[in-house]
């Protein structure tokens, strides 16, 4: 796993495949999502290395029910008694009650696809606390939950207006350039949502899969998320 400094309060935790955050209120920790089953070793000694301790860890925010984000979840908020939040219309599939709906793919993106189902499903997990859009967390001086369907039903978005910062999820993407995020359930919702977290005007953006936007990244996002609107009217 590779650590990477975002912001002084901010560091990604990059993974084989995907990635997860970690935010710093002083000595209280959020986890943005938290990687796949195997993950809680790599991230309990990500967060020793920077001289933090795991049982500060307060909450872990599953940005959407897919294995490589909430896999380690259960493991972690075992070990240090954080509370695990989620969408609600996501939360029972993470829960292990109902089954993620299957995406809808598009000839490229199908060996990307089964490449992710070599990680390890993940295991039944709680979640304590069900999300809404519009919903105020208490870190980042108010994390305001986005509702950003269209990779999955319950996806979001977690946005730091204080700090200007935002985390997409899946629902965007960056590889060589910023992008709508592939095996969406519904292409067309997902293309408003990127639209709907564009708006938001954030200076740093960080998604799930690739690397984190922070140059430029009003007009980048704005840019790119007209130019996928365009797109999916051509070829959706």
């Amino acid at each position: 796993m590779e650590l990477v400094e975002v912001l002084p309060q901010l560091h990604m935790l990059r993974f084989p495949i995907g990635q997860a955050y970690l935010w710093r209120d002083g000595t209280e920790l959020t986890l943005i999502d938290a990687g796949d089953a195997n993950a809680a070793p790599a991230i309990e000694d990500a967060v020793r290395g920077l001289g933090l301790d795991p049982a500060r860890i307060a909450r872990i925010v599953i940005t959407h029910g897919h294995r490589d984000h909430y896999g380690a979840a259960q493991e972690l908020a075992d070990r240090h008694g954080a509370e695990i939040l989620a969408h609600r219309l996501d939360a029972p599939v993470i829960r292990g009650k109902e089954e993620i709906g299957d995406p809808v793919l598009l000839d490229w993106e199908r060996p990307l696809y089964a490449h992710g189902l070599t990680l390890p499903e993940a295991p039944p997990t709680r979640v304590d606390t069900e999300l809404s859009d519009g919903a105020v967390l208490p870190f980042g001086g108010g994390a305001r939950v986005v509702h950003s369907p269209g990779h999955t039903p319950g996806a979001i978005g977690v946005h730091l207006p204080r700090h200007g910062v935002l985390f997409t999820g899946d629902c965007v993407a960056e590889a060589g350039r910023v992008m709508l995020g592939v095996f969406n359930i519904d292409r067309e919702q997902a293309v408003a949502s990127f639209r709907r977290l564009a708006a938001l005007e954030a200076a740093t953006v960080c998604f799930g899969h690739g690397d984190p936007l922070t140059v430029d990244a009003v007009a980048v996002m704005r840019a790119s998320a007209d130019r996928d609107s365009r797109l999916q009217v051509e070829h959706g």
